[in-house]
């Protein structure tokens, strides 16, 4: 859900599809990188506000994990769109009520509501909480280890061909499939307890208490949560005063078979999440801690299975604020806060100790140049002009179209620094800078001189006021749609009209991790580093976010060691 609507929204960010007859006029508002941007963060609180019933903690998902720099007007942006997402969510429950949308108005939106259980808690309850969140984060670190090798070498066999990635979903549906319906063999009827307000053994497709293979008057325990699916399985472990319902061996089972199949399902060809996994197995262990310590608390085992749910998504995803409000608004008890507060901080900083979040390793894998909200502690000891890639290129204000051309075919740069020299300036300084993809859209107009003269603002208005806006995926100018003659090649591009005349700048002299968070809390692509004396070039380099990363510094400084 959080990945539908961060398309959706990516979708109406580029302007809608041509393709497939989905653009509107006022779309092209929205045509810039910092409104995209913006967009994909509210589509992605919208996915957690629909699927949760949780629209505050969509708010705060985007905010700690979907937005890696935040203002009051996305704040307010993200807090209207999961507004409108709860309001429309409730009048199709409403409409849905009826039983008009047949399975989707039987539960398909998650809510495991505890509140009808009362919460009392001591000093050996708060000792056992503390137990489970330390639990939590060992067995989340090791779930995030284990991904993270399964997804290198699944990325190895999906590179290989189609035929490669449909075999590997096929082996994996097998196996779940061998898990699921093989399992429930080896479980034992146990008898229906008697003061019970739901049927027993149960024959709907949903609840607990499956019968499968039981004679009346008793049920499987395994199949109840096997033969489930996982919102339902996770409801049974969620279910109050049913301390008894599935036994320590059955748990045991159950988890182990959920949590390697999380392990090795993710990857794969398939729609698959992180988040329901991950709480079908805290769940589960949760509620298996809450037997073995039954001689000691008193917190009933689905409370016990929730509080393991929070300390696992704590152990894995290494989310705090967020997976608090969710979990509060999932299960409608905020009695639990402290204790849901306590074991996410325990489970976090326990797994910190030994490796990254899923979403950071998962970001590090595919190659993205994320940046973190802090500096690296080597960056101290470095200064911007220290990293700044070679060779420069750069160009004149009027600039020849030949040299352009060359730059664009060699380099993969977005963008270039711009320079005047005599006798359209006193001494060399720099003017600003250009992006590539405004190159192209000029170069496309043929807006060339044969003498080396400003063009003045003429220029622009030879264009459409959307032609130089930011271009959706795959659409755009390209380099191949260029088509230079060769008389063309010694003509003269103003570049002045299309240059940004205020880019950031910092000096050389700057400390590195300093420039590293100005360069995130401004939202910047480009920074431009001068010098700090006259009489030198007046650009040394430009900083991009692949100069910040730890694989780019310790491959210049591989003395530096970096902080664990």
């Amino acid at each position: 859900m959080v990945h539908t609507g961060a398309c959706i929204a990516s979708l109406l960010g580029q302007g809608g599809s041509r393709k497939y007859h989905l653009t509107w006029t006022w779309l092209r508002y929205f045509k810039n990188d910092r409104q995209r941007r913006d967009l994909i963060t509210c589509g992605a609180a919208a996915g957690v506000a629909a699927a949760f019933r949780a629209p505050v903690g969509g708010v705060l998902f985007a905010l700690e994990e979907a937005a890696s720099w935040w203002r009051s007007a996305l704040l307010w942006r993200t807090f209207f769109t999961t507004a409108v997402v709860a309001i429309v969510l409730r009048a199709f429950m409403e409409f849905c009520a009826t039983g008009k949308c047949g399975l989707f108005g039987k539960g398909g939106l998650i809510m495991y509501d505890v509140s009808s259980e009362k919460v009392q808690y001591s000093g050996p309850d708060v000792l056992a909480v503390i137990l489970l969140g330390i639990i939590g984060g060992i067995f989340g670190s090791l779930y995030n280890y284990l991904v993270d090798k399964v997804l290198r070498t699944y990325s190895i066999i999906n590179e290989k061909s189609a035929a490669f990635k449909i075999s590997l979903v096929i082996a994996i549906a097998l196996l779940t499939s061998c898990c699921s319906y093989g399992l429930p063999w080896f479980g034992r009827c146990i008898p229906c307890p008697t003061h019970i307000t739901v049927s027993c053994p149960n024959t709907d497709e949903s609840g607990n208490y499956k019968s499968f293979q039981c004679p009346p008057g008793y049920y499987n325990d395994i199949a109840s949560l096997f033969l489930s699916t996982n919102d339902d399985a996770i409801r049974n472990l969620f279910s109050a005063s049913t301390k008894k319902e599935f036994r320590i061996s059955t748990l045991f089972l159950f988890f182990s078979a959920v949590y390697c199949l999380g392990i090795v399902t993710y990857g794969i060809a398939i729609p698959s999440g992180l988040f329901i996994p991950v709480i079908l197995a805290g769940a589960c262990y949760g509620r298996l801690v809450g037997r073995l310590f039954r001689s000691i608390s008193n917190l009933d085992t689905g409370l016990f299975a929730l509080l393991g749910a929070a300390s696992f998504l704590g152990g894995t995803m290494r989310m705090t604020v967020s997976l608090c409000v969710i979990l509060l608004e999932l299960t409608n008890d905020l009695l639990l806060l402290p204790l849901v507060m306590l074991v996410l901080l325990i489970s976090k900083t326990v797994a910190d100790n030994f490796n990254k979040g899923v979403y950071d390793q998962i970001v590090k894998l595919k190659g993205l140049p994320y940046m973190e909200a802090h500096a690296e502690p080597y960056m101290r000891h470095l200064v911007a002009r220290d990293v700044v890639s070679s060779p420069l290129v750069t160009f004149l204000g009027i600039e020849k179209v030949g040299n352009i051309l060359h730059a664009l075919r060699t380099t993969g740069h977005n963008g270039f620094p711009v320079i005047d020299e005599p006798p359209f300036s006193d001494a060399p300084e720099l003017c600003g800078l250009v992006l590539r993809s405004h190159l192209l859209v000029l170069l496309k107009g043929k807006n060339f001189s044969r003498e080396r003269i400003p063009a003045g603002q003429e220029i622009l208005r030879r264009f459409a006021v959307f032609d130089l806006a930011k271009a959706g995926s795959g659409k755009g100018v390209k380099l191949e749609d260029l088509d230079i003659e060769e008389e063309e090649m010694e003509m003269y591009a103003d570049l002045h009209p299309i240059t940004n005349a205020s880019p950031h700048t910092v000096v050389e002299t700057m400390s590195l991790a300093k420039a590293a968070i100005l360069f995130r809390q401004i939202d910047l692509r480009h920074m431009c580093v001068v010098p700090i004396s006259q009489g030198r070039p007046p650009i040394v380099g430009i900083l991009t976010r692949h100069d910040f990363m730890p694989e780019h510094i310790l491959g210049l400084y591989p003395h530096i060691k970096p902080h664990k």
